[in-house]
């Protein structure tokens, strides 16, 4: 018996520019059933791409300070932006282990390409950034790596929630229960033919909310490109943090989950999340910062 193991009942953080990122804190709650989790959407100054990374990297700093005094073990930037804006700084500021989701999604891209052409789609600030480009050709330089904002792909994932029919209990699959209207189609051609005939065969899914709308980007890319979220590479990291750590939460533990919004519509993020954390979410507080 390992004399050295031990466990940690603490919370784990979680954040997004707003719901996106719940799809992070699924995979973690999939992974790591007994792990707690504090969730913010930071809906008021959402979204994050438009904005400058210095910018971004204050909300950072400003997030990760509030789940730091709220007693979390570890934090996760469930945010593409965020991530490529704030993560350096934030590993250098805060006393816990501090993960984005931009390594982890390119770590997937570089082992699944086949070709050594990928395709990254993403805000116009993640992809300015060159975050994921470096990040692949870090771990396979001989990786070709094309990037294209694609800022409408967050509009039509909350409006494709928002036409989405049915009981939140019946939100079992993502991709299937956003609704796609037709001119959502023409805007993804739109944005996607130009990879398709760069011959990607690994698609990253450069923003937390884009796994929403997996089956209309497979569509248009084709069933032989094959999609990489960060979400479950994510959860991995984290899963490896812990053990490393010896920080599990006891076996047996019940988790919880907290859910923030610095929005002021906190009806439409409890609606809205309980879809992309396929649950639904009973409770979501206001905060501001």
């Amino acid at each position: 018996m390992d004399i050295m193991q031990t466990f940690d009942n603490a919370p784990i953080g979680v954040f997004d520019s707003g719901f996106g990122g719940l799809t992070v804190a699924r995979e973690i709650a999939k992974a790591l059933p007994g792990e707690s989790i504090i969730y913010v959407g930071d809906s008021a100054r959402c979204p994050y791409g438009p904005r400058s990374l210095s910018e971004v990297d204050g909300f950072v700093q400003q997030i990760g300070s509030w789940l730091v005094q709220r007693g979390v073990k570890l934090i996760v930037i469930a945010c593409n932006t965020a991530t490529a804006a704030g993560l350096a700084h934030a590993q250098r500021t805060f006393p816990v282990p501090v993960i984005g989701v931009v390594e982890p999604g390119a770590r997937a891209a570089a082992h699944a390409t086949r070709n050594k052409r990928v395709g990254v789609i993403a805000t116009k600030a993640t992809v300015e950034s060159d975050a994921y480009t470096k990040a692949i050709r870090h771990l396979d330089a001989g990786i070709t790596v094309f990037s294209t904002a694609t800022p409408r792909f967050v509009e039509i994932a909350e409006q494709g929630i928002r036409m989405a029919e049915g009981p939140i209990e019946n939100y079992t699959s993502l991709a299937s229960k956003v609704y796609i209207r037709p001119p959502f189609q023409a805007i993804a051609k739109e944005y996607l033919e130009p990879l398709r005939r760069c011959h990607i065969d690994t698609l990253v899914l450069g923003c937390t909310h884009f796994p929403l709308l997996k089956a209309l980007i497979g569509g248009v890319v084709g069933h032989e490109v094959t999609l990489i979220s960060s979400a479950k590479e994510a959860a991995r990291d984290v899963t490896e943090i812990l053990d490393r750590h010896h920080q599990r939460a006891q076996a047996g533990h019940t988790a919880e989950y907290e859910f923030n919004t610095t929005g002021d519509d906190v009806a439409e993020f409890q609606s809205f999340g309980s879809r992309a954390f396929c649950m639904p979410i009973t409770s979501v507080s206001h905060i501001e910062f």
